[in-house]
Formats: structure tokens, sequence, C-alpha cells
């Protein structure tokens, strides 16, 4: 997720392409981008405002929680990261998709009551995803709390978690991550070619969007080694959008 890659010059972005132009280059071919800087460090208002700046009007910037909040302090006594986090990222106006709240394998359910009394702080005009990652969530239980508030279940591939196919609000929230145990993602090409699987996402993805669920999806540089080509293969075969 996130396209600040050096190692993609000249294979997705033109030859001598800096860095400070990155983002605006990226926006040319996507509408979305993860941005993962936020999971550690929570960004200047300028650099939010710069970022919004330099994309085009439908952009959206889908966002991380700050590891303070949901791995350091598990959402207890996070007030302050809270308020600071939710100010600063407000700056990209319309222009903010959905924050993704991504838990390390340690949060099991056990903590239940903190994640359900933490999402009901949360301002209500944004949309918010949670990302799990222990099977003991696996229940209908937290399938209704996500649904009772319009929170979507993050889907992912990774290895240690069931497909997850529940729809718990108005959008839903794809991460494809691959294995890094065998993608490299720094090569600047594909590394193990996975265009049917690709074409298989995106059949289900036109079934999410026939029943008119928002769909918003990212690919790590880990899942073929090259996100640019895995993300233009896959709207190449949605030709709604």
């Amino acid at each position: 997720m996130g396209g600040s890659y050096d190692f993609w010059v000249g294979n997705f972005y033109p030859p001598d392409t800096q860095p400070q132009d990155f983002l605006r280059k990226y926006s040319k071919h996507f509408s979305t981008v993860e941005i993962d800087s936020t999971f550690y460090r929570i960004p200047l208002e300028r650099t939010v405002k710069k970022w919004r700046d330099q994309t085009p009007p439908d952009f959206l910037f889908s966002v991380k929680f700050p590891q303070n909040i949901t791995h350091k302090k598990i959402l207890r006594a996070s007030k302050d990261d809270l308020e600071f986090f939710i100010r600063n990222i407000s700056f990209f106006g319309d222009k903010l998709g959905p924050l993704l709240l991504q838990f390390p394998r340690s949060f099991e359910a056990k903590y239940f009551d903190v994640l359900k009394d933490f999402i009901s702080i949360l301002p209500k005009r944004n949309r918010y995803v949670v990302e799990v990652r222990h099977k003991s969530w696996l229940e209908e239980k937290f399938y209704a709390m996500l649904r009772e508030n319009n929170v979507a279940l993050a889907s992912t591939d990774a290895p240690w978690m069931l497909e997850l196919n529940e729809i718990t609000a108005g959008f839903t929230y794809l991460r494809w991550e691959g294995n890094r145990k065998k993608i490299k993602g720094t090569m600047g090409r594909v590394e193990e070619d996975r265009g049917t699987e690709i074409l298989e996402l995106a059949e289900k993805i036109k079934g999410l969007m026939n029943d008119s669920i928002d769909v918003f999806g990212y690919f790590s540089k880990y899942y073929s080694g090259h996100s640019p080509t895995d993300a233009k293969l896959l709207l190449r075969s949605l030709p709604d959008l």
C-alpha cells in the first residue's frame, strides 16, 4: 500500500521522477491510496494540505490510525492522540477516505468491549474500517456490532485468517498483502504472476458493485512484487470504473 517507492522509478514513474512528485504521478493512474506512514506518526496540517493539493478533485486518501492508539495503548487512554489525529487528517476535506484501525495479532476478542466503546466515540462524519488478526473475532457478535456502527470489516489474504466475506457497512475494504517470505517487493517488477487470482478478485468485486457496495482495494508490494501492475490489471477487468 502506498506509492512512495523509488524502486518504481523507470518501471511505473517516468525516469528521473523525484520523490516530491510521486503522489502527483500516482494519482494520474489511480483514484485512491492507502497511507501507511500515519501508522508511525501523525502528519502535520501542512503535510496533509500538500498531499491534498497534489491530487485530482475525486482522489481519496485512506488513512491508517497511529500505532500509538491501536498497538501501544490498545485504544485505552488515547483521547489526546485520537483528537490530534482526527483534527489533522480532517484537512483532507472531501478527499478523506476510510480510516483503518489495524490491530496486532495479540488483539483478541477479549477486547470486544474496549473496541465497542472506542468506536462509539469516533466522529460519525467519517468512514471506519477494522482489521483484526486473531480468529477469536470471527463470530456474529462482532459482525453485528460493526453493522450497528456502519464500520467495515477489512478483508485480507493474511494466511492466519480465514477469508472474510462479511459486509458490515455500505462499503467494503479489501487488502491484498501477499507473502513477504516469497516476494521482495523492491525489485521494480512482477516477481510472481498472479493474473489469474486478480481476475477472480475482479469477479468478486463486480458482484459487490452490483449490490451498490462501494469498494476500496489496495495491493501491497508483496502481492506480486509490483503493485501498479496488479492494480492496473484489476481496473482493466472492471469496465464500469
